[in-house]
């Protein structure tokens, strides 16, 4: 492997790394992230550290700051707004493209993705709940089979996944997976369609009331 290939592996394993913590809310929004520090916490030099924070600054997950430091992006309402306007038209599109054009292989990528967001679900694991949640929103875009769809998802796909785990109701996301899962399966384009575009409206109300729970617990914490 050539020094340039393993400068890309290095960059590529900790802008992973990076956009996972961030997702998964280790990396709070406004929060530093220094080239120093992070370099020594991950055992590389600074160099494929400044590269992963140039590939989640194009993704939307960081702000590039002066020198050597980024943030951690604190989503706006008019940020929110904007994704809901563009999921509203895309979910919808890649369900009914992915209930229409699957194949075995595609759906069963899909069943695994619904049963491990059921089973964690079950047993109240919220993280792994939600990643397999984001995962099963990307698998339906690959059965869609549609490059340019793929395309235009790839360029939301963090912000998309950060918007799909602020929920807690995971039942509730669960089950609307499930229904949207069957009509995949069973290669109902209208009814995945329709079930995707009240999806989007169910996250958009379940990522408010989240949002509304947070606050409430920040409140209660600085009253105590």
């Amino acid at each position: 492997m050539s020094r340039v290939d393993e400068r890309e592996l290095e960059s590529s394993r900790v802008a992973t790394w990076l956009r996972d913590a961030i997702l998964d809310g280790v990396r709070d929004p406004g929060s530093k992230l220094i080239e120093r520090d992070l370099a020594a916490e991950f055992g590389v030099s600074r160099v494929p550290v400044r590269d992963a924070l140039k590939m989640l600054d194009g993704e939307g997950l960081v702000e590039l700051r002066p020198r050597t430091w980024a943030i951690v992006r604190e989503f706006t309402a008019a940020d929110l707004a904007d994704l809901d306007e563009v999921r509203q038209v895309l979910d919808p599109m890649a369900f009914r493209l992915a209930a229409e054009r699957h194949r075995r292989d595609g759906l069963e990528l899909l069943r695994v993705a619904l049963e491990n967001e059921q089973e964690s679900a079950r047993v109240d694991n919220i993280l792994v709940s939600r990643r397999a949640a984001a995962d099963f929103h990307e698998i339906a875009v690959q059965l869609a089979d549609n490059q340019l769809l793929s395309d235009l998802m790839g360029t939301i796909r963090s912000r998309l996944r950060w918007s799909l785990v602020q929920h807690d109701d995971l039942k509730h996301i669960t089950d609307e997976h499930v229904a949207l899962y069957e009509a995949v399966r069973d290669r109902d384009g209208d009814r995945a369609s329709a079930l995707a575009s009240d999806h989007v409206e169910s996250s958009i109300r379940e990522r408010l009331a989240h949002a509304v729970a947070v606050r409430a617990d920040a409140t209660r914490t600085v009253a105590n």
